[in-house]
C-alpha cells in the first residue's frame, strides 16, 4: 500500500474495542486507527501509519499501511465449532478477531476446550485470520489449564526445547564435581560463615552473604551470587533459550524457570553444605556502613545454612537465642550474633540511600493458600519483614557498586562503558502533574511547576503519608507515575533509588542480563574491549530482556487476579470493607482491605441519585443529593458477582 500521507513509525496499542493507538512524539495525543484501518495489525505490532488530514478539535487518526514486526502470532482461546467450521475465541481481549481453524488443523479439538493456536496466514483484513492448534490445553476452568494458558499467551515455553536439556544433563553430569583446576582460579571463601536467606519455599538459592569480623571493629561482608555463566556458555543452546525467555516467571501456584530445573534448583543453586562457584562482590564495611574497601571476582564458597525469611527473623528478634558456637552448628537459634550485626549494617544502608533521596516504593502484596486442586481458600497479605529489607539492601550495594566499578574502569582506559545497565528515568511532565493532582485531591501538595522534581520530594510525601488512611494509595499511584525501569546499554542511574550507577548483578538464575553483567563484570577484570559484536548483542539483549520482563509481569498479575477473583465466587453475597482505588464515568473501584481483591461498583447500580464524575477532584457524585465518593474512602461493600472469563469482581455499597 502506498500514500502521499505523512507517514510514522510506532508501537500499536490496541483497545478491548478493538480501536488502535500509537504513539508519536511530535502529537500530545496517540494516533488513533479505527478497527477498519489497522489493516490486520495487532496489539504490540511496530507499524508504519499513514496521517489523515487533522480535523480541528478532533483527535489525529490514520490507517496502517505496513506491518515492519509482529509482536506475536500465538493465542490462547476456547475453541468454538459452528457450522462445520471450527474457530478459537482468544482469551486476550485486545486480539479483536476469532481465529479460522482450517479443516485437519485442529488436532481433534473439540467445543469448549482451551487451546493454544498459531496464526498462519492473515492478508486481507476482510477475512477472518487463518491458523493451526498448536497444543490442545484441557478444558475451560480447570486450575492447571488456566495457568497454562496465562503462560503461553504472554508469550512463554513452560517446556524447554530437547537441545536444552541435554545441554542441561550433560553439564550435571560433567560438572557438577567442582575440579581442584577450577578451584585453584577462584577466591577461596569456604572456610567464611556463609549463609542464604529466601522464601521458605524456593528452590533456587541464587545470592548468599558472608560475613566476618575484621580487626579494629570492622567486617568483610560477601554477596555471592551463583555463577551461572560458568555454566551458561555465550552461543550455547542455553544461552539462547535463557535469552528468548528473559526472565523466570512467578505465577501463585508455580514457577516457569529461566534455566532447566537441574541448573536452576541444583548445579547452580546455592544449595547448604555444598561447594558451590560463585561470583562475589566483596566489601569491607564499617558498622556505620561506611564502604572501606571493595573487591569483585569469582570465588567459591560453602553455604553455612540455608535461613528462610521467617526463621532468620525469629532469630534476629531473640526466639531463638544462644552464643554462636562454630558457623556449622545445626542448630539455626546460634546464628543470632552473625544476623544482627548484618541487619545492623543493612540498616545503616538502607538510611544512608533514604537520605541521599531514594524513593521507598514498598507496598502490600498477597498470597494465597490453596487446596489439592489449586483452589484458594485463603488470601493473606505478605508480611514484610526486616530480613527481606537486610537481603534487599545488600543486594543493591551490590548492584550499584558492580555499576560503578564497569563504568569507572572502562573511563579510566578511555572505553565506551558500554554494559547492561538498570535504567530508570524521570517521571515525565504530563505524568506528574497528573501525580500532582491526584495527591491534591487527597490533601498533600507536590510541587511540579517551580522546580524539577526529585526523588526526595516524592520520598517527602510517601513520608508524610505514613500512617495516614491512604498510604498504601498514595504508594500506588506514585509507582503508576513513575517511568518503567528498563535495561539498556548506556547508564542513565536509578531515578527511583536516587543512584547515579545500578545495574542487575544478583539473580541469574532467574534473570538474563544478569547473567550478561557477569560476563561484562569478568570482561572489565580482564581488561578485554567490547567488540562491535558484543555490543550489538547487548543492544538487542537489553531490549528484548526488558520487553520480556513486562510480559512476564503481565503473567504474574493475571494469576493473581484469576485466583482473587475464583476466591470472590465462593464469597458471593458476602459483606467486606474495601477502600475506593479508583473512579471513572461507568463506576467506582474498590478494592477489598484484607484480600486486595479489586472490583468495581456500577455507576447504574446506584440507583438512589444520577452520578457524575468530577475527573480533576478525583469524585463520583450524585447530581440531587450531593452525595460523594473519592479517592481513599473507607466503604463498605457487597460482593454482588464475579466473573471468572472476565476476570472482574462486582461489587454494591451497603
Amino acid at each position: 500500500m502506498t500514500t502521499d500521507r505523512p507517514v510514522i513509525t510506532g508501537k500499536m496499542t490496541i483497545t478491548g474495542k478493538g480501536v488502535g493507538y500509537v504513539k508519536n512524539p511530535e502529537f500530545k495525543e496517540d494516533i488513533e486507527i479505527q478497527n477498519p484501518f489497522l489493516n490486520t495489525a495487532l496489539h504490540g505490532d511496530e507499524v508504519e501509519v499513514s496521517l489523515n488530514a487533522k480535523e480541528e478539535n478532533k483527535r489525529q487518526n490514520g490507517e496502517v499501511v505496513k506491518i515492519i514486526t509482529r509482536a506475536k502470532m500465538g493465542f490462547v482461546g476456547v475453541i468454538d465449532k459452528e457450522n462445520g467450521y471450527a474457530f478459537l475465541v482468544p482469551d486476550d481481549k485486545k486480539m479483536y478477531v476469532d481465529i479460522m481453524i482450517p479443516a485437519g488443523k485442529n488436532m481433534g479439538a473439540v467445543t469448549g476446550q482451551k487451546a493454544f493456536v498459531m496464526i498462519t496466514n492473515w492478508t486481507d483484513p476482510k477475512k477472518s485470520p487463518e491458523g493451526e492448534v498448536r497444543q490442545i490445553l484441557g478444558n475451560k476452568g480447570d486450575n492447571d489449564v488456566e495457568m497454562l494458558s496465562i503462560v503461553l499467551e504472554k508469550g512463554f515455553d513452560t517446556d524447554f526445547p530437547d537441545e536444552v536439556i541435554t545441554e542441561a544433563h550433560e553439564i550435571e553430569k560433567n560438572e557438577r564435581a567442582i575440579p581442584a583446576d577450577e578451584v585453584a582460579k577462584r577466591r577461596d571463601m569456604r572456610d567464611t560463615f556463609t549463609s542464604t536467606i529466601d522464601p521458605v519455599d524456593a528452590k533456587d538459592f541464587d545470592d548468599a552473604l558472608s560475613i566476618k569480623e575484621l580487626p579494629g571493629g570492622n567486617y568483610e561482608i560477601g554477596i555471592h551470587i551463583a555463577d551461572v555463566s560458568h555454566y551458561v556458555r555465550e552461543g550455547s543452546a542455553l544461552d539462547a533459550e535463557a535469552l528468548k525467555r528473559g526472565c523466570s516467571i512467578y505465577l501463585v501456584d508455580r514457577t516457569i524457570p529461566m534455566l532447566p530445573h537441574v541448573l536452576s534448583n541444583d548445579v547452580c543453586s546455592l544449595n547448604p553444605n555444598e561447594d558451590k562457584l560463585t561470583f562475589s562482590a566483596v566489601f569491607d564495611i564499617s558498622l556505620s556502613g561506611e564502604v572501606l574497601s571493595k573487591w569483585f571476582g569469582r570465588t567459591i564458597i560453602n553455604s553455612n545454612k540455608r535461613f528462610s525469611y521467617e526463621e532468620a527473623q525469629e532469630i534476629i528478634d531473640g526466639h531463638l537465642s544462644s552464643p554462636l558456637s562454630s558457623p556449622t552448628d545445626s542448630n539455626s537459634d546460634t546464628y543470632r550474633p552473625k544476623l544482627l550485626i548484618l541487619k545492623s549494617i543493612a540498616e545503616t544502608l538502607r538510611k544512608g540511600k533514604i537520605a541521599d533521596g531514594a524513593i521507598d516504593f514498598e507496598t502490600t502484596e498477597v498470597k494465597f493458600r490453596l487446596d489439592a486442586s489449586g483452589k484458594p481458600i485463603e488470601v493473606y497479605k505478605k508480611e514484610r519483614l526486616d530480613t527481606h529489607k537486610l537481603v534487599e539492601d545488600f543486594m543493591l550495594l551490590a548492584n550499584k557498586e558492580v555499576a560503578k566499578y564497569i563504568i569507572t574502569e572502562h573511563e579510566k582506559r578511555k572505553e565506551a562503558p558500554l554494559g547492561i545497565y538498570r535504567n530508570h528515568d524521570l517521571p515525565t511532565a504530563e505524568r506528574l502533574a497528573d501525580l500532582s493532582i491526584f495527591l491534591k485531591a487527597l490533601g498533600y501538595d507536590l510541587d511540579v511547576k517551580n522546580k524539577q522534581v526529585t526523588p526526595k520530594d516524592i520520598q517527602n510525601i510517601i513520608t508524610e503519608a505514613t500512617g495516614d488512611a491512604n498510604e498504601q494509595l498514595i504508594k500506588t499511584a506514585t509507582i503508576r507515575s513513575m517511568a518503567k525501569a528498563v535495561y539498556g546499554t548506556a547508564n542513565i542511574g536509578h531515578f527511583g533509588l536516587a543512584f547515579k550507577y545500578y545495574t542487575h548483578f544478583t539473580s541469574p538464575i532467574r534473570r538474563y542480563p544478569d547473567l550478561l553483567v557477569h560476563r561484562i563484570l569478568q570482561d572489565t577484570l580482564d581488561a578485554k574491549k567490547t567488540d562491535d559484536r558484543k555490543a550489538a548483542y547487548y543492544m538487542k539483549a537489553a531490549k528484548q530482556s526488558s520487553d520480556r520482563e513486562v510480559s512476564a509481569s503481565e503473567a504474574e498479575r493475571a494469576s493473581i487476579k484469576y485466583k482473587q477473583v475464583e476466591y470472590m465466587v465462593a464469597h458471593i453475597g458476602k459483606e467486606f470493607d474495601g477502600v475506593i482505588t479508583g473512579v471513572t464515568d461507568w463506576g467506582i473501584y474498590v478494592e477489598e482491605a484484607e484480600t486486595k481483591c479489586e472490583g468495581m461498583v456500577k455507576l447504574r447500580d446506584l440507583n438512589d441519585d444520577f452520578y457524575t464524575l468530577n475527573q480533576k477532584a478525583y469524585t463520583v457524585t450524585g447530581s440531587n443529593t450531593g452525595k460523594k465518593f473519592t479517592l481513599g474512602d473507607k466503604v463498605r461493600i457487597k460482593v454482588l458477582g464475579a466473573d471468572m472469563e472476565k476476570r472482574m469482581i462486582d461489587y454494591m455499597f451497603v
